[in-house]
């Protein structure tokens, strides 16, 4: 029976780049990873509504620049700036650090496979069927221009007695060939009957991915 490898670490340094950027010895890795943890928890709840697949943070000495992606900057940046000057202000006093924040926008958000697997999640709890919720997105990502998507649904779907899993999936999505520019996000839909998990793989366009190629290899 195959193992099962998470998509994301099998992919870094090939087509992928490391989402926190920092060296510590052994005496300091353990805390700073639990305070990158920390960040990330801390902003998504706080932009449940920007729509965030993505958070990236690197540090120098006692400073930490923390990049946000998010399909609505609007949400974020707030009226004058003031909603992103309040979040940079708890992240600084959460961690005792100076912190800088970049927003980076998501142009297509129906093709981020982690946006695709949060809209699912949250047509879910809005108790939308699972069936068509999980093809209205398939149809989407494939409109725009993506070469190929599978996605994954597992739990009581539906609200069934026993939990059981189901998918879709259209065009190429290769997860063995590591320079195909495959996303992957996952996201839990927390329904009556009980929790039910959602991943989504999208394969985008070869270019793009040997711009992150390139990227990577330099890093």
């Amino acid at each position: 029976m195959g193992q099962k490898v998470n998509p994301i670490g099998f992919r870094v340094a090939v087509t992928k780049d490391w989402r926190s950027k920092w060296f510590a010895d052994k005496k300091q890795f353990g805390g700073l990873l639990q305070e990158d943890i920390r960040i990330r928890e801390q902003v998504k709840k706080r932009l449940k509504e920007a729509a965030v697949p993505e958070i990236i943070i690197e540090r120098y000495a006692n400073r930490a620049r923390v990049t946000i992606y998010t399909a609505r900057p609007g949400i974020v940046i707030g009226r004058k700036g003031q909603d992103i000057e309040k979040l940079r202000e708890e992240l600084a006093k959460s961690t005792g650090k100076e912190i800088y924040i970049d927003i980076k926008e998501v142009k297509n958000p129906d093709t981020n496979a982690q946006l695709v697997a949060e809209n699912i999640a949250l047509q879910l709890e809005r108790r939308v069927s699972f069936r068509r919720a999980l093809k209205r997105a398939v149809q989407m990502a494939m409109d725009l221009g993506a070469l190929g998507i599978k996605v994954h649904a597992a739990g009581r779907l539906g609200g069934s007695e026993l939990a059981r899993s189901e998918g879709y999936r259209e065009g190429k999505v290769p997860l063995h060939t590591l320079r195909a520019n495959v996303q992957y996000g996952f996201a839990e839909a927390k329904t009556m009957a009980g929790t039910i998990g959602i991943k989504v793989w999208v394969c985008k366009k070869e270019e793009v991915a040997e711009k992150e190629v390139s990227h990577a290899s330099h890093a």
